[in-house]
């Protein structure tokens, strides 16, 4: 063989090894990679330019021509993976977060309502990676601390070391940095308020809160680091600083399809609940939360380190913002249960990866764990689907996610795919959507004929859930009917 070809050899066995070893997980690489994740209350994934371009016009222009132009979210997404799929396992704010953090059902935690705390012996992914040397901590809303409001850096930090920033409930608008700490900087009658005006780009929360991200960043930033942002926004009041505003005041605003059908016969988590709200400033604030996705983007290239984190981008949970004529979240409609979820790791991750499979909160911990090379500690629940992000499809995978509702005593369970979702009540009868064929989710399929195998296998994975998870609704009298039904070979329903 001449020299030359040897000499063309080596090298593209060099490179081809290199682009082999530049793609394999963080524990068997050099350098950890550094992992931050954002997270959005309330958030309708539908704002977010990066699922409407997935989506026909009609459903995701929801509100009309009227949308919010989110161009640095979306590049996480087109320099990444984006999960069309991906649900809230509890549909409110402390069990999903509580999914989210340890990899377990909610209720096992046992976080399955609002303002429960969490277990002192849960173990998080920020504990996971402290215990393999990262510095770790968080900023913004916790809401795993009990009934504390605002509840500043509770004692209880759960692996995330740094938690000065951390306050337990409440949706600020204004915060500032005091001698003995931060606080709310609105006031009324010497108590926080929820209160807007003055605010400022330093004082707004979600402005506040990026600062301290950067802050954080630049302190750790010779070793690896973990560090979650919980943005209270844009759950309401639906208030914005200036100029954000007055931004989108001059759209207008259609209603959505779902908001104009027949009520007369849907379930009683379906009915009629609206509240009221201001499209206008909602955008405000998810422009807000955009331009400061930006701020800290630049800065992690500027550093160059945004190639070697982990960048995520999430929410607890949606916001119906008017469909099916209701508001806010805590329901199996698509625009409460089903959130955004992006990840961009180009060490790990090609650009434009699109992940329909259903997932959920739960599923992040195992996940992350294979990306950083680590191992998870407590019971896992959820499923590691870093072979999706990846390209690959996972041994043994099922296209099944598992939603559950609020409480221990009488509520809804829902198997989902992408394409089905069955729903399951303790005072209600089945309802079955296709979501391809009503995409507002206004017509129960339960009785056709064409879907009794599909209903079977979601009942019998609803079923092996209630059994493993200790799931007290599969106890329910109607639920425990309504899927002995459902797997059984009967014919036409009765309740």
């Amino acid at each position: 063989m001449r020299k030359s070809s040897v000499l063309a050899l080596i090298f593209f066995t060099l490179i081809f090894d290199f682009l082999m070893t530049s793609r394999l997980p963080a524990g068997e690489t050099e350098t950890p990679p550094n992992v931050i994740v954002i997270m959005t209350d309330e958030h309708n994934f539908r704002t977010l330019g990066c699922y409407r371009k997935l989506l026909p016009k009609n459903l995701a222009n929801m509100w009309g021509d009227a949308v919010v132009e989110t161009p640095q979210i979306d590049s996480i997404a087109d320099q990444g993976a984006i999960c069309t799929s991906y649900y809230a396992t509890t549909p409110v704010c402390s069990p999903s977060r509580a999914a989210l953090i340890s990899g377990m059902y909610p209720h096992l935690t046992p976080v399955n309502t609002n303002n429960i705390p969490l277990d002192d012996n849960v173990i998080t992914f920020a504990e996971i990676l402290k215990r393999n040397g990262y510095a770790t901590g968080f900023a913004g809303k916790w809401h795993l601390d009990g009934t504390a409001k605002p509840g500043w850096a509770p004692k209880r930090k759960f692996g995330f070391d740094d938690n000065r920033f951390m306050f337990n409930r409440g949706h600020w608008k204004i915060l500032e940095q005091t001698a003995s700490g931060p606080r709310v900087g609105a006031r009324k009658q010497g108590q926080p308020s929820y209160a807007v005006a003055g605010a400022s780009r330093e004082t707004f929360t979600t402005d506040f809160l990026m600062d301290r991200t950067i802050d954080f960043v630049k302190a750790n930033i010779d070793k690896p680091f973990c560090y979650m942002l919980s943005l209270p926004d844009p759950h309401g009041p639906d208030t914005v600083r200036a100029p954000y505003d007055t931004m989108y005041d001059n759209q207008t605003y259609s209603r959505p399809e779902s908001a104009t059908k027949d009520f007369s016969s849907i379930p009683t988590w379906g009915q009629k609940q609206q509240g009221k709200f201001t499209q206008s400033k909602y955008y405000g604030m998810v422009k807000c939360i955009d331009d400061n996705v930006g701020r800290l983007i630049t800065f992690l290239k500027e550093k160059k380190i945004y190639d070697n984190t982990i960048f995520v981008f999430t929410s607890d949970h949606g916001d119906l913002r008017g469909e099916h004529h209701r508001q806010n979240k805590g329901v199996p409609y698509e625009a409460s249960t089903r959130v955004p979820f992006l990840i961009r790791y180009p060490q790990l991750i090609e650009k434009h990866v699109v992940i329909n499979q259903a997932l959920g909160s739960i599923d992040f911990l195992p996940t992350l764990c294979t990306m950083t090379g680590t191992k998870p500690v407590n019971p896992i629940h959820g499923r590691d689907f870093s072979q999706l992000l990846m390209g690959k499809e996972p041994k043994a995978w099922t296209d099944i996610a598992i939603v559950r509702g609020t409480g221990d005593r009488k509520g809804w369970l829902m198997a989902v795919s992408d394409r089905y979702k069955l729903v399951v009540s303790a005072n209600d009868p089945i309802w079955f959507f296709d979501l391809d064929r009503d995409p507002n989710e206004m017509i129960n399929l339960r009785d056709h004929p064409g879907y009794r195998e599909t209903i079977k296998a979601m009942a019998t994975k609803l079923i092996t859930y209630g059994k493993k998870h200790s799931e007290p609704f599969t106890e329910q009298t109607q639920i425990k009917g309504d899927l002995n039904w459902a797997v059984s070979d009967s014919g036409k329903y009765t309740q």
